[in-house]
Parts: structure tokens; C-alpha cells; sequence
């Protein structure tokens, strides 16, 4: 399964150019089965990929307490890969001093902040992001449901205030397939112990996906593709058309 997974992963990254030679990347870590999986991959990857690039990887504590990242710590030891947690105080703050009753998009600017300053800090050219397949329809249903508008993160971004590039390598890999490798694996995920966990608009249309793809079992795949072909130009891909996506499992 393990191979099958990063080969998904090597054809995600050759499709959109993610990687190049030199490359000194950090995998986002926050302890959840998403990054976990894909620091897994990555250190597979790095083993035969022609491109050859370093790896570490970083955690931003929000400071909520009741998280204890030493096992996400030891694993990384075994991967050989560096690790580094920075202790915010995040958390409190959205919470308890501004009291934040939507706290997610801020909590999320914050800790893209914390997380670009820990990578300028460390010489890190590339941020590798957990985001996966259920990730990318999830966002661009929210755009269209919630927006009005055709809209979703991209597959590689370039900061250019920090001259941090972010991937997200996963993006052919369905969220079914990613907890199925992280029980198998017996990866250390450590719980999140935010409130506002579940509770959010993403949930809403995780849900709403789900109960959808019922009756029509190809709506993922039939998103995804269209947001390859055409609505969103950083998505596409050479032959887009006659590609099949990788399977996703139930």
C-alpha cells in the first residue's frame, strides 16, 4: 500500500512540477492522521525521486493545551528527518482574548504566519501541505456554495513576500485511503483538542458530499476533473482529459 501511495504521490508532484532539485522542504506537521501520512510519503519519496531535496519537519503548537507532540517527535526520528515545534500562543488568544465566535480563518492566518516564519528561520524553500483529494472538492464546493464563486487552493503556491513556495502533494489521494494508511501504519496522531473542531462550514460540506455521493457516486471525481480542465487554470494539467484519477476508496 505504502509504495501504491507514494507513487500517487510522485505523479501528483511530477504533474504540477512541485519539486526541484536542491529543494530544502518542510512538511507542515500538526499531529493529525493528514500530515502524518504525508510526512510518511515524503520520506519515501526522497529515496528515489530524481530530484533529490532535503526534508524536516515543523509543528506550531497553538498552545490549547493537552497535546503532546513527543510522539510525532520519535517518529520523525525513525524517519531520519528533522523535527522542530514552535510553541505558540495562538490558541488563548483567538479564544480566550478576542473571543473569536468564527475563529478558524483567523486561527489559520495565524498559524501560516508562525509556520512561514519557522521556515525563513530554518533556510526552507518549500512548505509540503496534508491537503488531499476530499480537501480540493470540499474547498471548491465551499467557494461555489458559500461564495458564489469558482475558487480553490492551488496545487503550488509561491508566496512572494516570504519567497516560500507551498505544494500539497497528496491531492490524489482520497481522505478514505489516507486513514486507512494511518491505521495501518499505527501512525502517533495526537488528538486536536480545538472547540471549534467539527463544527465548521468545511464539516457542513463534508457531510453534504457524502450524502450526495450516495446517489451519484462520481461526484468527487467529476469535480475534480472539471477543476482540471477548465474553471481553475492552476490546475490543469497536460492530457487532463484522458487521465483517470486514481481510485478512491469508500
Amino acid at each position: 500500500m505504502k509504495q501504491r501511495l507514494t507513487g500517487l504521490v510522485r505523479r501528483c508532484v511530477d504533474d504540477y512540477h512541485m519539486i526541484s532539485p536542491g529543494d530544502k522542504i518542510a512538511v507542515g506537521v500538526s499531529g493529525g492522521k493528514d500530515s502524518l501520512v504525508l510526512l510518511s510519503l515524503m520520506a519515501a519519496l526522497r529515496e528515489y525521486h530524481p530530484a533529490s531535496f532535503s526534508l524536516e519537519a515543523v509543528t506550531v503548537d497553538m498552545g490549547l493545551g493537552g497535546m503532546d507532540f513527543t510522539p510525532v517527535q520519535e517518529f520523525c526520528e525513525s524517519l531520519q528527518i528533522p523535527y522542530y515545534c514552535k510553541k505558540t500562543e495562538i490558541g488563548p488568544i483567538i479564544f480566550e482574548h478576542r473571543k473569536e465566535k468564527n475563529p478558524c480563518s483567523m486561527c489559520a492566518k495565524m498559524r501560516r504566519g508562525a509556520l512561514n516564519e519557522v521556515l525563513l528561520e530554518r533556510g526552507l524553500n518549500k512548505v509540503a501541505l496534508g491537503h488531499h483529494y476530499d480537501d480540493a472538492v470540499e474547498t471548491f464546493l465551499m467557494s461555489l456554495i458559500f461564495e458564489g464563486r469558482l475558487s480553490c487552493f492551488q496545487p503550488v503556491t509561491y508566496l512572494d513576500r516570504t519567497g516560500i513556495t507551498q505544494i500539497r502533494p497528496m491531492l490524489y489521494i482520497g481522505e478514505k485511503t489516507v486513514e486507512n494508511f494511518a491505521k495501518r501504519e499505527n501512525l502517533p496522531i495526537v488528538h486536536n483538542t480545538c472547540t471549534a473542531d467539527k463544527h465548521t462550514k468545511r464539516q457542513e460540506i463534508k457531510e453534504l458530499v457524502y450524502s450526495l455521493s450516495a446517489t451519484y457516486p462520481e461526484l468527487k471525481s467529476r469535480v475534480f476533473g472539471a477543476m482540471q480542465r477548465l474553471p481553475l487554470p492552476e490546475w490543469g494539467i497536460e492530457g487532463a482529459e484522458r487521465r483517470p484519477l486514481p481510485e478512491q476508496e469508500d
